[in-house]
């Protein structure tokens, strides 16, 4: 099983960035996928996620608005576009997929490494 997360890099305030997932090793068209972020000192912190079917997503308040989750099952991939990024967005994303419809954090059983955001104001 394998999550690649890649996409990050840095930007300034207001910048986007489209973060991609790669899975593989297991039947991701069954399974929720999910982004989540942590900044130094602080614990992980979900961001999105989406059901396998692309029906239901769901998202923090905090990115409301401004981040969407988006997968392509026939390509095994996720996404996050993130627009109007703000330096509070700084952060190292994780991608993750779980088995359940609307998982908790928890139930996630299958984390990728990371890939990091860095926004200058």
């Amino acid at each position: 099983v394998q999550l690649q997360a890649s996409g990050g890099g840095s930007v300034q305030a207001g910048g986007s960035l489209r973060l991609s997932c790669v899975a593989s090793g297991f039947t991701v068209s069954t399974y929720t996928m999910g982004w989540f972020r942590q900044s130094p000192g602080k614990e992980r912190e979900f961001v999105a996620r989406i059901t396998w079917n692309g029906v239901s997503t769901v998202s923090a308040a905090s990115v409301k608005g401004r981040f969407t989750i988006a997968r392509d099952n026939r390509e095994k991939v996720a996404y996050l576009q993130m627009n109007s990024l703000k330096p509070e967005d700084t952060a190292v994303y994780y991608c993750a997929a779980s088995s359940l419809w609307q998982p908790t954090t928890r139930d996630y059983a299958y984390w990728g490494r990371g890939t990091q955001v860095t926004v200058s104001s």
